[in-house]
């Protein structure tokens, strides 16, 4: 009775003798905690990337950028590659580890707003230089939000570039990529669902979308060594009213 009771009122139970089972759960929970970091960074800046462009497409251009069920479609393809974030491969740090809200908050504004860029960038291209047509303009911008926005879970999933251990799991490697091709199945094909696009404008985009993940991986690069060496956004002092709002 004593033992149960004892294994209710624990935070932590060991069940294997030795000190090695305190080390194993220390790097369990750190990888845990860097799987949150990396979805925290990665919802916050999604949702400012398809928001933020949607909200001004309306409101300064009067051109809706997707339909409804195109909305619908992009919510249900990034679900299944969230869902394997809880198996990545995290990567554990040396050190004790808390939340740092300003940090995350910056990082991930910082995505999405470039995200916004590279989908006004092709939007302009698409209308004013190709000058395609609305039903066109909307499956290839519903393309490129689906590859672009798999490809940030890869931007954020380490403090580190891309290709740097620990690698994805094989989980979450899978299910970006088969998710990603079934979106771009759907906009090349249509299925009666959206305005086909075709294999030429499905590869472009997989191309448009490389060149700027490529980029954005460069700009946390930038955004992390501010973090880092403590210089401007995060130089002591500076911001302090949005510090303390955040928690950072």
């Amino acid at each position: 009775g004593a033992t149960d009771a004892a294994r209710a009122a624990a935070a932590l139970v060991l069940l294997a003798p030795g000190l090695r089972v305190i080390v194993r759960a220390l790097e369990i929970s750190r990888q845990i905690f860097g799987r949150m970091e990396a979805y925290t960074v990665y919802r916050i800046a999604e949702t400012i990337r398809v928001l933020y462009f949607m909200a001004l497409s309306i409101l300064l251009l009067g051109f809706y950028p997707v339909t409804a069920l195109m909305i619908i479609l992009l919510a249900l393809l990034n679900d299944i590659p969230i869902l394997a974030i809880a198996y990545d491969r995290a990567k554990i740090s040396p050190r004790p580890v808390r939340w740092d809200m300003y940090e995350l908050l910056v990082m991930s504004t910082v995505l999405g707003f470039a995200g916004v860029a590279s989908s006004f960038t092709l939007f302009f291209l698409l209308a004013e230089y190709w000058k395609l047509p609305h039903d066109l303009i909307r499956s290839i911008i519903f393309t490129k939000l689906v590859v672009a926005g798999h490809y940030t879970i890869f931007n954020t999933r380490v403090k580190d570039w891309f290709w740097k251990r620990p690698w994805p799991s094989a989980a979450l490697a899978l299910s970006n990529l088969g998710t990603s091709l079934l979106g771009t199945l759907v906009a090349v094909y249509g299925f009666g669902l959206v305005t086909p696009v075709g294999w030429g404008w499905g590869i472009f985009i997989w191309g448009y979308a490389t060149a700027w993940f490529l980029f954005n991986d460069a700009v946390k690069m930038w955004v992390l060594r501010m973090y880092w060496n403590k210089r401007f956004l995060f130089a002591p002092g500076h911001f302090t009213l949005l510090r303390r709002l955040v928690g950072g």
